[in-house]
């Protein structure tokens, strides 16, 4: 049986109560990504925005851990459906949820989880192996998102196309860009 590893945010919050901790930081978490999916650029040949939702997701998951950071995604997509302007660009609500994004909203979900797992065994902790986690969580917000958009474009070239070329290489930075802020958010926990 592996041992697993504090998380930052357990070795940043050690003696606060449990229970009051998981909600301020599970709602802080879906809060940074509300702020980030704001950074909005919209691109004429696809239906999926750029944002910085996945750095955030990416970021959170690694910090938080499986279960909480999982339970912050989930919080951040309840927070939007019940109409908060949460999603890119300010949008809401249970209709935004049935377009063109709900794969890859479903995917923060996921992917918070495994990365959670992966940075619970401290993977996230130094820049040889930290890039695991994040590029796991990537791949699996880009296969459910892509696999949704598929359903709704009614092929899966065309969703790839859409969902996945026009934000590889914006992806392969955010995905460095938290691979090298997680070892130096430890460094600074030390």
């Amino acid at each position: 049986m592996t041992t697993l590893a504090p998380t930052l945010y357990l070795r940043t919050f050690p003696r606060m109560a449990g229970w009051l901790r998981d909600l301020i930081l599970v709602t802080a978490g879906a809060f940074f990504v509300a702020i980030l999916a704001q950074v909005k650029i919209p691109l004429p040949f696809t239906p999926v925005p750029l944002t910085g939702q996945t750095f955030a997701v990416l970021l959170v998951a690694a910090v938080l851990g499986s279960k909480r950071g999982a339970a912050s995604m989930a919080f951040y997509i309840a927070l939007g459906a019940f109409g908060l302007p949460v999603f890119a660009g300010g949008a809401a609500g249970v209709a935004y949820l049935g377009g063109a994004t709900l794969g890859y909203l479903i995917g923060f979900i996921a992917a918070a989880y495994v990365i959670g797992l992966l940075a619970e065994r401290g993977l996230e902790r130094n820049l040889r192996t930290s890039i695991l986690p994040f590029l796991a969580g990537t791949i699996i917000i880009y296969a459910c998102g892509v696999t949704w958009l598929a359903v709704l474009l009614g092929s899966f070239s065309k969703a790839v196309a859409a969902g996945l070329v026009p934000f590889v290489i914006g992806d392969i930075i955010k995905l460095f860009a938290a691979a090298l802020a997680l070892p130096a958010a430890w460094k600074l926990a030390k």
